[in-house]
């Protein structure tokens, strides 16, 4: 019978004439829009989704069958679960088939409990893809839209621009792109393709006039369709011969799995150690077995792993609330150990929401927000800055600078559709970050414009004339100063100034072809000044910072004194700041960097290449720092990779940065990369508080093996193997989970970051565990156990055993053992909340997960002690309220004695004054540029020679010489050691 399922559906679809056979991308444009029915206007919308259901989506289908068989059979090769499958293969010789199979019990249970939550992490971490939308941007009916780029279709017109991931197989239609095809060919430089460039012979990576999916476009602009999708594109064929790689194991869990390594090596050692002092005691041989098995299992933390991957899952979860998204589990502990954070400024520290408050002209400023009629000049100057962009806010794409200025060319009536602006242009120089310009060649009544928009200095230098009056006439010195003191007005009020500029073209004369053609002899119109406001929640976030004893450092292309003014607002610089361009950070060799950042100023480098992040994060990770670094262009991604944390800008990045990060801001908040610090501090503290619990009880567990071998049989054994497996299995696990949900300590940002390197297991918790909670514990139950015993009528060496007048008293005994290490569990738990502080202080009942874990143990405790068909499998006996009272006290001590400790370290510890958290002061411009005018003494800095600023800013040459000196004498300063 045929079965017209959508599979069928699919296939019969691929029948019809065009969609049989992927078309050959090299052929003629014309046959390809033939071959893909389709046009350089795209795809209609009906189309579109019919093909998406021919096609399928546009994602890479995951081979090799399902990974969980081979996932949950690891479970059973861990150190912990093979120590306890050998304790079952000896119960079983021994005899005992009823404890090896509660063993085996314990062993599926535990290996089932860290499969799903190992699942649940790896689910938790692969969901996160929901935060980050990938969108694509195509043409359809020849409308210009954004889309899933998972929804793309052979046909589509896709428009590809700098800084996203391409999504699909595509044969260029316009335009010329560079592009990093290195996740296909591993070749890190990237290569020009363009529409001009037809190879029809060769490799097809290698042809120059097409594109491929999850490569990336690192420059230039260009439309081209779709030829291939999902499986069918050539980084699908890749995926389909290539195995899935493993997840990356955390250093963390590394170390986890080596203690317990060396755990099972000791319960071993220990097993087999006593095992002869119980032969010696008189014990049989198989009384001696259960109890070396008994010292195995009760050595045996089974609940730590899956508790620690939990624990990480959760953190990733919380984060990703509160606007991080984290890409690897490992990052969360990190996170935690963060000792210096390199930000950006615009949108990082600001708002990233430009707008326009103020131009410049020969006449002076003008307020842009006035009632009045602006002069035609000002007119002029919005028009000439919309002209030079790319951006389209109809859609929301477009840098915010640009989006700021077609703002204002709307507010004061000169407003250009993107649709015309696009159908006029000529010719475009992309925004370069080297030189800060760019330049477009558009069409103006008949006759080519250029327009230029970019750094005031850089503008200026490629100006020889000035708008005055709406005549053009000579950029004279006098012109030249008053501009650069309107420059350094602007941005010490934190604004951000750009120059805008044009020249226009003979009548019939065609566009340049090259920028340096393009960019001279141009006409200044005048500035435009924009206001980024700095976050409202940064200042608080730097100062947090900074009782963390996190040191922040600025990294952006703007200008020095902007970027000062604006770390002035939120507080950087608290103890000391300085600036440095980047003609100074190149022109500094490793030792001088090294001695800059080794100083504890906070250090803001201005106008600095993206590739400048690489050297500072190399530099601050050489001296042993743990390093976040932000970024959200395509030149941050290798400093995005080098930096222990790469920060992506989920909003503002692009794709590239964002694949090459660590984590993804959604908000672009620099406020959320130290609440992530902060999470993951405290996932990291959780992570101890819950080894220190999960070990602790282990002493109370062993100490009764020892006493009743050390007695020699004299004293009855106070607790067997099927009790310790019942602590084990029940009442130990949702505690130990539960810990791991804990709030944060006080005071745990008001400590430095844990050292590189440090051991998740230290010595100071073992004794905590072992030596003190575990030892207090274990002389409460074996008191516990002795005095039912006597209270009964036992005397050492009277016979407990069935059938004897006090079999009911030891069991009863035997019980009290057990529901004491349960109720010093319970001390334990409350106690591991907190290291140092009072639990009072985060509140006793504040751990609703801890409450309902409790909860559970108790009523589980009940139904062990107080369930009769229970009685015979555990060796328990209901016990009467005098003997509940000897243990209802128990979890009160444990925590008692623990919270006196803790009073004492704190009194050991504490600090003689509490430092007086700096409130950030008003902005101020930096010190070192006092005396002179800040914009030409930065302007020397940039490398600006003497006779260039006395030719570019118009000032005598003697001041000119002065302000080179003085650039030269902070060059040096900065790499000088400081006593």
């Amino acid at each position: 019978m045929r079965s017209d399922g959508p599979d069928t559906a699919r296939q019969a679809a691929l029948q019809e004439p065009g969609l049989r056979d992927t078309p050959d991308p090299r052929e003629p444009v014309a046959l390809l829009f033939r071959d893909l029915r389709t046009s350089g206007r795209g795809l209609p919308d009906r189309e579109a989704a019919r093909r998406l259901a021919v096609y399928g989506p546009n994602t890479l289908a995951r081979r090799g069958g399902r990974r969980w068989p081979r996932e949950l059979a690891q479970q059973f090769t861990h150190p912990l679960a093979l120590l306890l499958a050998l304790a079952a293969v000896l119960a079983f010789v021994s005899g005992a088939p009823a404890l090896a199979v509660a063993i085996v019990a314990v062993i599926l249970l535990n290996a089932m409990l860290a499969f799903a939550q190992e699942q649940q992490a790896e689910n938790a971490v692969e969901a996160l893809a929901s935060f980050l939308p990938e969108q694509a941007t195509v043409v359809r009916e020849g409308v210009r839209q954004e889309v899933a780029a998972m929804s793309l279709v052979p046909g589509d017109v896709l428009v590809v621009e700098e800084g996203e991931r391409i999504s699909a197989d595509a044969r260029l239609l316009s335009g010329g792109v560079e592009v990093d095809l290195s996740a296909l060919t591993g070749e890190s430089v990237p290569v020009f393709r363009s529409a001009e460039l037809v190879d029809i012979e060769g490799s097809l990576l290698d042809a120059r006039d097409l594109l491929f999916s999850g490569t990336a476009c690192t420059g230039g602009q260009a439309q081209a369709v779709v030829t291939a999708t999902g499986m069918h594109t050539e980084l699908g064929r890749i995926a389909a011969l290539s195995q899935r790689t493993r997840r990356e194991e955390s250093p963390l869990e590394h170390q986890v799995k080596r203690a317990a390594r060396l755990i099972a090596l000791v319960a071993i050692g220990v097993g087999l150690a006593f095992l002869p002092i119980g032969l010696a005691a008189g014990l049989s041989l198989a009384a001696a077995v259960s109890f070396a098995i008994g010292l195995l299992v009760a050595n045996v933390p089974e609940g730590l792993l899956p508790t620690i991957t939990l624990s990480l899952a959760s953190g990733v979860r919380d984060l990703a609330r509160r606007g991080a998204v984290v890409k690897r589990l490992s990052a969360v502990e990190t996170l935690g150990s963060t000792t210096v954070v390199c930000t950006d400024k615009t949108g990082t520290l600001t708002e990233n929401r430009m707008l326009a408050t103020a131009v410049w002209t020969p006449h002076g400023e003008h307020a842009v927000d006035a009632p009045v009629d602006p002069p035609p000049e000002v007119r002029l100057l919005a028009a000439t800055a919309a002209a030079c962009t790319t951006a389209h806010p109809g859609v929301g794409h477009g840098d915010p600078t640009e989006l700021a200025l077609l703002d204002l060319a709307g507010r004061l009536d000169v407003a250009c559709p993107p649709e015309q602006r696009d159908l006029d242009r000529r010719a475009l120089f992309r925004f370069d970050p080297r030189i800060k310009l760019m330049t477009t060649a558009d069409s103006e009544d008949g006759t080519v414009v250029l327009h230029t928009k970019g750094a005031p200095e850089e503008v200026l230098a490629h100006a020889g004339r000035l708008l005055d009056d709406g005549s053009q006439r000579p950029l004279t010195p006098a012109d030249r100063a008053e501009v650069v003191h309107a420059v350094g007005t602007l941005a010490a009020r934190g604004l951000r100034v750009l120059a805008v500029a044009r020249r226009p073209l003979p009548p019939g004369q065609a566009p340049p072809e090259r920028r340096e053609e393009a960019e001279r002899n141009l006409c200044l119109i005048g500035l435009i000044a924009m206001a980024d406001p700095a976050r409202p929640e940064v200042a608080g976030a730097i100062t947090l910072a900074h009782r963390a004893e996190i040191t922040v450092h600025v990294v952006t292309g703007d200008n020095g004194l902007t970027a000062a003014a604006i770390a002035g607002q939120v507080g950087i610089g608290h103890r000391g700041s300085r600036i440095v361009t980047g003609t100074e950070l190149t022109a500094m060799g490793d030792r001088e960097l090294d001695t800059l950042l080794a100083r504890g100023e906070e250090v803001i480098f201005a106008r600095t290449s993206p590739e400048a992040k690489l050297r500072i994060a190399d530099a601050l990770r050489a001296a042993g720092n743990t390093v976040a670094m932000t970024g959200d262009g395509v030149n941050d991604a290798p400093a995005l990779r080098r930096a222990d944390i790469g920060v992506a800008m989920g909003r503002s990045g692009t794709d590239v940065a964002r694949e090459s990060a660590t984590m993804v801001l959604t908000d672009d908040n620099f406020a959320t990369i130290i609440a992530a610090v902060e999470a993951g501090r405290r996932t990291y503290d959780n992570i101890r508080k819950f080894i220190v619990y999960i070990f602790a009880h282990a002493v109370p567990e062993v100490v009764p093996f020892l006493v009743f071998a050390l007695a020699g049989g004299a004293v009855p054994l106070p607790l067997t193997v099927m009790q310790i497996l019942a602590v084990d299995l029940g009442t130990d696990t949702l505690p130990a989970l539960a810990l791991g949900r804990e709030r944060a300590e006080p005071g745990l940002m008001d400590r430095p970051p844990r050292p590189r390197g440090e051991k998740v297991i230290q010595r100071s918790m073992l004794a905590r565990a072992w030596g003190f909670l575990g030892l207090i514990s274990a002389c409460l139950v074996m008191g516990g156990f002795l005095l039912t015993l006597t209270l009964g009528g036992w005397h050492p060496g009277d016979a407990t055993g069935p059938g004897t007048a006090l079999h009911l008293a030891y069991q009863q005994a035997t019980t009290v053992t057990w529901l004491g290490i349960v109720a010093c569990q319970i001390g334990t738990a409350f106690a591991a909340r907190t290291e140092r502080a009072s639990l009072r202080s985060i509140g006793v009942l504040s751990n609703r997960h801890l409450l309902v874990g409790t909860g559970f143990s108790l009523m589980f405790a009940a139904v062990i002690v107080y369930l009769p068909p229970l009685h015979r499998v555990f060796g328990t006996a209901a016990l009467s309220p005098a003997q509940l009272a000897i243990v209802a006290p128990f979890p009160f001590v444990v925590w008692g004695a623990d919270e006196l400790r803790r009073a004492l370290v704190r009194r050991r510890t504490a600090a003689p004054v509490t430092p007086v958290p700096i409130a950030p002061g008003p902005p101020r411009p930096p010190a070192e540029v006092y005396g002179h005018h800040p914009v030409a003494v930065l302007l020397a800095r940039h490398g600006w020679s003497a006779h260039q600023l006395h030719r570019a800013l118009g000032v005598t040459e003697r001041a000119a010489e002065e302000s080179v000196a003085r650039a030269h004498q902070i060059a040096a300063g900065h790499g000088r050691r400081t006593l």
